[in-house]
């Protein structure tokens, strides 16, 4: 969700207030162990929430206090740079051809059909849009973000080979809708490709909303530096100023993010990010729009990180993608059963 390029040592958290560099460690056995997909405490700890779980009457388990304390086929465009902002990066591009003649369906809601989640409604929210670079000047307007004012939305980044973050979000997203939909589910989509530009961050917030949805996920992908792999979910800090109240959703949030990021784990086999979350694959932030003004409980994950070689060929994998897919809609299927 955030990109500086491909020759940059830099970070950036992609909400316009500035740097935040990665967190690097020395080669501990917790980094060594998880970029090895060893297991270890944590890992362990994820594969038991997706394997097993708490039973209905007891707690669920917390998350070390490393985390707790934080608050296919690619094509040769090149990415075209834009002003970072409000979850979003800089970078991204034009979509491919083979991209651009699809004609996706409608993003409105289907019925849903029979299934253990028959009643339950989920929102994804594809990151960015394809043809943002097209409108500049409309996803660079400020938008109220709860907090203070933030850019409507940003372009995404892409992997060197010029395969969008955009067309990445739009096909994992059908992908999980499609597994949703199978599982009963009344599934809508914030945007399908359907539209010139944007939603912007806050109109994403309220589809949500107002669709009284029982889970919410922004599906992203990452653009840091080289080096820096795997995923990590973003969960809403509990945050009460301006038009923003998450107090009664950070909760039901974590809950949903955990199960969704053990999930992840499982069926992708990546490991989470060796440069965000201290190894725990989770990090809590207050400065997303899309986060700040859901009144229902919502995650972001970012997949991996498309600059890295490693990570890109992963993204760009259809096969890979399908199991990210699969892992999403294992943690939701598991947040909303209870």
């Amino acid at each position: 969700m955030s990109y500086v390029g491909p020759d940059s040592d830099g970070f950036f958290d992609g909400d316009g207030d500035g740097p935040r560099r990665p967190r690097r460690f020395s080669g501990g056995p917790l980094t060594v162990a998880l970029a090895a997909l060893v297991p270890t405490a944590l890992a362990g700890w994820l594969i038991w929430q997706v394997a097993g779980g708490p039973g209905e009457s007891e707690p669920a388990k917390t998350l070390p206090a490393a985390s707790r304390s934080s608050s296919a086929g690619a094509d040769t465009t090149a990415p075209s740079p834009s002003k970072s902002g409000d979850d979003g990066k800089k970078g991204g591009g034009s979509p491919s051809a083979t991209a651009s003649k699809s004609k996706p369906p409608a993003s409105s809601a289907k019925p849903a059909g029979s299934g253990p989640l028959k009643g339950k409604v989920v929102v994804i929210d594809p990151g960015h849009n394809p043809g943002n670079f097209r409108h500049t000047a409309e996803i660079n307007r400020l938008v109220d973000i709860g907090t203070n004012r933030k850019e409507c939305d940003t372009t995404g980044t892409s992997t060197n080979a010029g395969y969008t973050e955009a067309q990445f979000t739009l096909d994992v997203s059908r992908r999980l809708r499609t597994l949703l939909q199978q599982q009963g589910a009344t599934v809508e989509l914030t945007h399908n490709g359907d539209r010139a530009w944007g939603p912007c961050v806050d109109e994403r917030a309220r589809i949500g909303n107002k669709a009284h949805a029982d889970a919410v996920i922004s599906v992203h992908a990452d653009g840091s530096a080289a080096g820096n792999r795997g995923f990590h979910v973003i969960l809403p800090a509990s945050v009460n100023s301006g038009s923003a109240n998450t107090t009664a959703i950070a909760g039901p949030s974590r809950d949903l993010g955990e199960r969704v990021a053990g999930n992840f784990l499982r069926a992708t086999g990546s490991a989470p990010s060796n440069y965000i979350g201290d190894g725990t694959g989770l990090d809590v932030r207050k400065d997303l729009g899309g986060l700040n003004l859901s009144t229902v409980p919502k995650v972001f994950i970012e997949c991996g990180n498309m600059r890295d070689a490693k990570d890109a060929a992963l993204l760009t994998s259809g096969a890979w993608r399908q199991k990210a897919a699969q892992g999403m809609s294992e943690g939701i299927v598991s947040f909303l059963r209870g």
